[in-house]
């Protein structure tokens, strides 16, 4: 709020579906020349384009939240009905929960409308022009990412229709999906030679488009293409478009990984020159020990707004809803309030995802007890830092690397907040267990990561929250896209491990093949591309872990019939010590079908346009 960009955008988002940056001549007709005859003007059309940015930090529209098997809730609330249906299998061609087919559509025709409008703006220099019109390009190709993501081959908008077209020219029919992505590609590149490579006015600006940024999306967007969901996937084979002409090509194109690695290389660059760097945690005045440093220095990677290791924060979003969600009754002395919930639940599936203190999976590190995970541990004063001492928890709990303790809570973990430091109990009767029917934590663990350090609950229930903006993407993403496209392309070079240790290393780990040969079960697993591939895919998961990547890296992947047909499991949160631990409880069985891979397209986008056809299975 803070940010007068930020301001500009939310009052963009109100005022979009109708247009009202449109300037309104005498008579009350409002024209698009007059939204580009002076800059002020001009900018309030910018900001319009903008204004479609998806609300990723918001649970009600972001399927990467609650649809996909990181979190789990009691019930769906108004706000995430539809990431719950889809989480559970209910999405059908007539029930179609959170399409954004015809929002970012409506977003490409806007930014048509603005490249090619903004050379009449008179009081503006032509280097401003460039800028402006580099920023739209980018959404431009952003907003056709977001639609193939979740759509798969899509009509291409490059230019908009002239109001004269009759209506068979504007039925507009799906494109070949590598026709596509090298339309994104291309858009992205032309973009980013005339964006700036940093933001100088940071007081209005951040949050604008910039080249580092414009060069970390085409590498994402490169790898998605590379991946098994759009290269060479042999489910789409008969997929044809109106024509019978096949919209994928069934058979796999290694180069596609090439040019994902040589797009992840030059966007490291940039961003490595204009000071982008992992993020270390040093607050003026706050002194803590290694171990809290580097938690910290772990969850303000993703709380701490505009940080070091940012590349792309999306301003068009906040958090506000999200933490309140997520942030348990976290002090005693105010359990009664009803301000945090503590609802949205990490699932036991992510709690096991996260290694060992040695570095490796539990499954595989020959120092610790895989099979004995459940049984109950006291901690000592040795293990005070990361669970309270002498309370019993778990052996899951125990013995687990940086990543997991500042990334979850669970009974007996240390939670460290500006205003103090607390310990969970979430047992039966217990601190942070039920209080109400609904509003309470279903699986025993909380998502610490998602919550700034500097959330208070005040007297008289007040809240302070330090909302930051969604971060798209952060340095250590685009690391470990990189680790994987290099190890796609050649296998385990040497500089695929120099990329996923860098990442490692911020999170107190020892690199790859050091941890693999001294603790694993399995010590050659990093020397094949297959068995590096599942540990980069590990280290994605574990790095990105509740940032919405997930969600998104199951599918190009193909991993989502793997995955998503687990049942969702937890702590038995109705039981009291010792019967807490006495058995996993499962809260739901999802349902994932091949189908499921893309979004369908409605009944009616497909009668208003003969020429579209319906995805696969729909």
């Amino acid at each position: 709020m803070k940010r007068l960009l930020y301001i500009l955008i939310i009052s963009a988002v109100g005022f979009s579906s109708c247009k009202k940056f449109l300037d309104v001549i005498p008579d009350n007709v409002a024209t698009i020349d007059n939204a580009f005859t002076m800059r002020q003007e001009a900018m309030k059309y910018l900001f319009t384009c903008y204004s479609y940015l998806p609300l990723n930090g918001d649970l009600s529209s972001n399927p990467a939240l609650l649809a996909g098997d990181e979190f789990w809730m009691e019930r769906p609330y108004s706000t995430s009905e539809e990431p719950w249906q889809i989480a559970l299998g209910f999405m059908s061609a007539n029930n179609i929960y959170m399409s954004r087919w015809n929002t970012y559509f409506a977003a490409l025709r806007d930014c048509n409308i603005f490249i090619d409008n903004i050379h009449k703006v008179v009081d503006m220099t032509q280097s401003e022009k460039d800028r402006w019109t580099a920023e739209v390009k980018f959404l431009k190709a952003y907003y056709h990412f977001l639609l193939v993501q979740m759509y798969g081959p899509i009509p291409i908008i490059s230019k908009n229709l002239p109001i004269s077209s009759t209506a068979e020219e504007a039925q507009v029919p799906r494109e070949h999906v590598d026709t596509v992505f090298n339309y994104i590609s291309h858009l992205m590149d032309t973009a980013a030679a005339d964006l700036p490579e940093f933001i100088a006015d940071k007081a209005t600006e951040l949050g604008r488009i910039t080249k580092p940024i414009a060069l970390a999306i085409k590498a994402r967007v490169l790898a998605t293409a590379a991946s098994p969901l759009f290269n060479g996937n042999s489910d789409y084979s008969g997929f044809v478009n109106y024509d019978g002409k096949p919209l994928f090509t069934a058979a796999f194109d290694a180069n596609k990984w090439k040019l994902a690695a040589e797009a992840c290389k030059a966007a490291i660059e940039v961003c490595e020159k204009n000071g982008i760097t992992l993020y270390k945690f040093n607050q003026l005045g706050v002194t803590l020990s290694d171990t809290l440093t580097r938690q910290m220095s772990i969850r303000n990677a993703m709380c701490e707004e505009w940080n070091a290791e940012v590349i792309w924060n999306n301003p068009n979003t906040r958090t506000y809803e999200l933490q309140r969600q997520a942030m348990p009754r976290l002090d005693p002395a105010r359990i009664g309030n009803e301000i945090s919930l503590g609802a949205v639940a990490p699932t036991m599936k992510i709690a096991e995802l996260f290694y060992t203190d040695k570095g490796v999976p539990i499954t595989e590190d020959k120092t610790w007890d895989y099979n004995g995970r459940l049984k109950l541990r006291t901690a000592t004063k040795a293990e005070g830092e990361l669970i309270y001492e002498g309370y019993t928890t778990a052996s899951l709990h125990f013995n687990r690397e940086p990543r997991f303790y500042a990334d979850l809570a669970f009974d007996g973990a240390m939670w460290y907040m500006q205003n103090g430091t607390y310990h969970i109990e979430s047992k039966a009767g217990q601190w942070q267990t039920r209080k109400n029917i609904y509003d309470n934590n279903v699986t025993g663990y909380f998502a610490k990561k998602v919550i700034n350090w500097k959330y208070v609950i005040q007297e008289g229930q007040s809240i302070y929250v330090e909302s930051y903006p969604w971060p798209e993407i952060r340095l250590a993403d685009l690391y470990l896209l990189y680790s994987e496209a290099l190890n796609e392309q050649n296998g385990p070079t040497p500089e695929v491990f120099v990329y996923i240790d860098k990442v490692r290393d911020r999170a107190g780990l020892k690199g790859v093949q050091a941890s693999w040969s001294q603790y694993s079960k399995n010590p050659g697993k990093p020397s094949t591309k297959e068995g590096l591939r599942q540990i980069i895919q590990q280290e994605r998961m574990i790095e990105l872990a509740m940032e919405g990547s997930r969600f998104w890296d199951l599918r190009r992947w193909k991993r989502c019939m793997e995955e998503l047909n687990k049942p969702v499991t937890g702590w038995d949160i109705d039981q009291s010590d010792p019967n807490f631990y006495y058995r996993i409880r499962t809260r739901a069985r999802q349902s994932f079908q091949t189908r499921n891979y893309l979004w369908p397209i409605s009944s009616q986008d497909l009668m208003n346009n003969p020429k579209l056809v319906q995805n696969p299975g729909w």
